[in-house]
């Protein structure tokens, strides 16, 4: 009898292992020279240029309706820190070598919805405003941008709707920045979804949808409500070009951050980024634009929770999209609620196959755990999920018993604007679980 697709990935070692909900790495073995890769990829350099210079246009708008943005020209940027003293309590709990500092870029602490999630949510508001404002409001590229702010485009946008399925940051991003536009914001949110968060974007005049099931499912809601209504522009988290482009310029204000730090990278002194990774578009997005900047230097890694593993699995095996961690007994339940997602972005997933170096995956203990080290050891506090970036150093020793010589960064993903006794919440349970992984 001949067996199924499902029973022949089963044979193989790493999804067996996925299936224990086992901490894994994979070493993507169709990783290709970035000039090639380029070559073929229907995004470009060019397209990030055009993403970078929208919100250079946008940002005399961002410095008249949140203030905070002052201080970064109108851009939403975020501090890139070193964490030596994280880099040697990582050495000591786990017995490895990290050879080369370690930074951290706080992307957790990015203006406006605290993620990085304002980075691609954002951006694609921003199109769908740009746009709109042009065709209808007289808007043109040579305008300060302020004047968006105005009631007459604020009217204007009011006759339009965004629509978007969220675990809770993206949701976030697109509600603030669309309620404060003049735009109907509904936000379907999976059940993994906070609670504050969703209290946060009622209070803003956001309609929030409620599901019982995962992340998928508020995404295919969402799709299908905005479908019937014209007027209605859904962000479609699993697809979208734009939320892609709007995380891949990071990658040219981190090279600026590094030049003033005086850091240089190079072949003999490479990157290795790690990227805490749902269903794909900002991880991948980032790692694109860390490419254009640092061509082979730079290696990129996607962290996911060992309980939702969707993009290792997907691209392991070649069924991206095709296949959910519920396919191989995964319950993909995790503290991590902006990874907790079952089945990859097709898109992003088949795309970043040629650029990115592997994938790892981290339980949920060890997160928490290393939640209640960071917060310990450099004062930094974050959200669960942000830690699964952290572990990426000392798990590629660990596979391999190699130290990796140069810079490494972990890309904290969201934390600033979780409320004060959910933060104590996490640090408690990180305390707790400490002793416990080793």
């Amino acid at each position: 009898m001949k067996k199924t697709i499902y029973e022949e990935i089963m044979t193989s070692p790493l999804v067996a292992s996925l299936s224990r909900c086992q901490e894994s790495v994979w070493i993507n073995d169709k990783k290709e020279k970035f000039d090639i890769a380029a070559s073929r990829a229907e995004l470009g350099k060019s397209d990030i240029a055009d993403a970078s210079a929208r919100l250079k246009r946008f940002a005399s708008y961002f410095k008249a309706v949140f203030p905070e943005t002052e201080v970064t020209g109108g851009l939403l940027e975020s501090p890139l820190r070193e964490i030596d003293k994280m880099k040697a309590a990582l050495e000591e709990k786990y017995a490895c070598e990290i050879s080369g500092k370690l930074y951290i870029k706080l992307d957790s602490h990015l203006a406006v919805s605290g993620s990085i999630k304002a980075r691609g949510g954002i951006y694609e508001v921003l199109c769908v405003a740009e746009e709109i404002a042009m065709r209808e409001g007289g808007l043109s590229f040579e305008d300060d941008y302020a004047i968006l702010a105005e009631d007459r485009f604020k009217s204007l946008f009011s006759n339009y709707s965004i629509a978007v399925g969220s675990t809770g940051n993206l949701g976030l991003s697109i509600g603030i920045i669309s309620a404060k536009l003049g735009f109907s914001v509904t936000v379907h949110m999976s059940a993994d979804a906070r609670e504050w968060k969703k209290a946060m974007l009622r209070s803003k005049g956001v309609e929030v949808i409620e599901y019982a099931s995962d992340y998928s499912v508020a995404v295919e809601n969402g799709r299908k409500q905005a479908e019937k209504d014209p007027f209605c522009h859904f962000v479609d988290d699993e697809n979208s070009k734009a939320l892609f482009l709007g995380y891949s310029v990071a990658a040219e204000r981190l090279k600026a951050q590094f030049d003033k730090e005086g850091i240089v990278i190079s072949e003999e002194n490479p990157l290795y980024v790690y990227l805490p990774c749902g269903v794909g578009g900002g991880p991948g997005g980032v790692a694109f634009g860390l490419k254009h900047q640092f061509g082979d230097n730079v290696h990129c890694y996607f962290a996911e929770p060992t309980h939702s593993p969707c993009m290792i699995l997907g691209m392991a095996t070649g069924l991206h999209n095709e296949i959910s961690v519920n396919d191989i007994g995964i319950d993909n339940r995790t503290i991590a609620d902006g990874l907790a997602v079952g089945r990859a972005s097709g898109f992003v997933g088949k795309f970043m196959l040629p650029f990115i170096d592997g994938c790892y995956t981290v339980d949920d203990g060890r997160m928490s755990a290393l939640l209640a080290m960071l917060t310990d050891s450099e004062g930094i506090r974050l959200e669960p999920s942000a830690l699964a970036g952290m572990y990426g150093a000392p798990a590629l020793y660990r596979s391999s018993r190699k130290a990796m010589s140069g810079i490494h960064l972990v890309w904290a993903t969201g934390g600033s604007m979780v409320p004060e006794d959910e933060l104590e919440k996490y640090y408690i349970d990180g305390k707790n679980n400490e002793k416990n992984f080793n």
